[in-house]
């Protein structure tokens, strides 16, 4: 493997946003879970099949893995974007493409990062209105809009890599 450069990339106005919305998000999935904790009932769905439909049931401490897991990975992704130089790419990176390369790449992962949380969020939050009677399963829409919410920026980011520099 060729020897990439390690630059030091300065965050942009639209890099400080996606990591203050992606913190602001984490905060938002704990809240929500603790605050609505002591309120559900002891077992509560804990899987969804591809409709929607609950099909999984278990203990409500189990609502606690959404926010746990959706911590891990945005900390676990927040470190791996500090080193942009060792990322997979669709093109060589030279000392010409490297800052445009690594830019687009390290706006992706902050970008999938928020997703991540918004949807692990979203599960919880249909999932506590699904105890209180207020819905039925995460709904129909739930599967499409999340690949839809994955899928559309990492091909847009994608597009961006393959561009010449």
């Amino acid at each position: 493997m060729n020897k990439r450069p390690r630059i030091e990339l300065q965050l942009t106005l639209t890099d400080k946003i996606l990591e203050i919305l992606g913190w602001s998000a984490i905060f938002g999935i704990w809240s929500l879970t603790l605050i609505n904790y002591f309120e559900l009932p002891e077992i509560i769905p804990t899987h969804y099949n591809g409709t929607g439909k609950a099909d999984g049931f278990g203990d409500k401490t189990n609502i606690f893995a959404l926010p746990i897991i959706s911590t891990i990975l945005f900390i676990g992704l927040t470190i791996l974007n500090k080193n942009p130089h060792v990322f997979n790419y669709p093109s060589e990176i030279t000392k010409e493409n490297a800052l445009n390369q690594y830019t687009n790449a390290t706006r992706m992962l902050r970008v999938l990062k928020l997703v991540i949380v918004l949807i692990f969020g979203l599960i919880v939050f249909r999932t506590i209105q699904n105890v209180n009677g207020n819905a039925d399963g995460l709904g129909t829409w739930f599967l499409p809009l999340t690949m839809a919410m994955i899928f559309i920026p990492m091909i847009y980011f994608l597009i961006n890599a393959n561009k010449k520099n």
